[in-house]
């Protein structure tokens, strides 16, 4: 396979230097940790319950694009596709605690999870608080009853959105956890992949995929998916996908849902317009609601072609805190 062209100056030092430009596209309302990867907001008012988000670089602009008022406080960023280190994660959390704990939020994956829970014990030593909310929405992998077998993916933006909301309005850690973790239970996804991504240091592609081939269920790193086969219409793809994701939950006629169609990093908003078309066909022929829409791109993975479809079932309590307007580098929501 051809390396990708990509715009860089030495591959070895790309991670920091997007690091640089990230904190200087926030214009001052944003800086860094000790440990390159530890990004916090500058104006965390006293004594509010922190939100901690974080994982591998090269998925932008989640997670350090997602600070900002009814988001997260502060995040936590690893090379790329890597996760962070306990030292840069405990760096992001002594940064933005204000005295009331901190949560994380972060996707299902061995590394991040070993990674924030040896952070979590050392803050603990320090006297900071933490609750954890690892998001388990991939539905391409394992089964709703064993939810840790299962990846994070474009999910992760809902949830935070959520998750940074109560964060702002509720005064317990404990409260912002319990409704951050009825966020995580009540979302599903799945993704598509037409071409890998790439590794900026090496240029060497994630995963190899046939020119004519696609694959439903594939992680946003490139792993496995449900099924490899050849390239169809866009509609028909969606339903591959749609109804695993239905059944999972699962979503029924008269629930009220949260939408979202994220662009894994190569695909047209033309391409992902006529997905999310036939996504509310379908929902609407199940008499399913879609209380809030969101078209873009959020999660990433490099040039990746492809595409993911996130839905969460929403009550009256995560409406509220989805409907609160938040604005970031990488995430506006009004």
């Amino acid at each position: 396979m051809k390396r990708p062209k990509k715009i860089l100056n030495d591959p070895r030092h790309a991670t920091r230097e997007m690091m640089d430009g990230l904190v200087l596209a926030y214009d001052g309302r944003v800086s860094r940790a000790e440990g390159d990867g530890a990004f916090f907001l500058n104006d965390i008012p006293a004594g509010k319950v922190a939100l901690l988000v974080g994982g591998g670089s090269g998925h932008e602009p989640i997670f350090g694009g997602f600070l900002g008022p009814n988001l997260a406080d502060g995040a936590a960023a690893g090379e790329v596709f890597t996760s962070p280190s306990p030292q840069t994660i405990c760096a992001a959390a002594r940064a933005i605690h204000r005295g009331q704990g901190v949560v994380f939020v972060y996707g299902n994956y061995s590394g991040d999870t070993m990674n924030f829970d040896m952070a979590a014990d050392i803050l603990a030593a320090e006297g900071i608080d933490t609750r954890t909310i690892r998001v388990r929405d991939d539905v391409a992998v394992g089964a709703p009853d064993r939810p840790d077998e299962r990846r994070g993916i474009a999910g992760d933006v809902l949830v935070i959105k959520i998750a940074g909301g109560a964060a702002a309005e509720l005064g317990s850690l404990d409260e912002v956890a319990r409704v951050a973790a009825k966020a995580e239970a009540s979302t599903r996804s799945m993704g598509v992949a037409l071409s890998p991504g790439s590794l900026p240091e090496s240029g060497r592609p994630t995963f190899e995929l046939g020119d004519d081939e696609i694959e439903i269920g594939m992680g946003a790193h490139g792993e496995k998916g449900v099924k490899r086969q050849k390239m169809t219409m866009a509609d028909d793809i969606v339903d591959q996908m749609m109804g695993p994701i239905l059944r999972d939950l699962p979503y029924r006629s008269g629930d009220e849902v949260a939408l979202l169609i994220n662009n894994l990093g190569a695909t047209t908003m033309f391409e992902l317009l006529i997905v999310n078309r036939r996504v509310r066909q379908i929902l609407d022929r199940e008499g399913i609601n879609v209380h809030r829409s969101f078209v873009g791109s959020w999660l990433t993975s490099q040039e990746m072609a492809g595409f993911s479809i996130s839905l969460m079932k929403l009550d009256a309590e995560l409406k509220h805190y989805i409907d609160l307007p938040a604005g970031s580098f990488g995430f506006t929501s009004l």
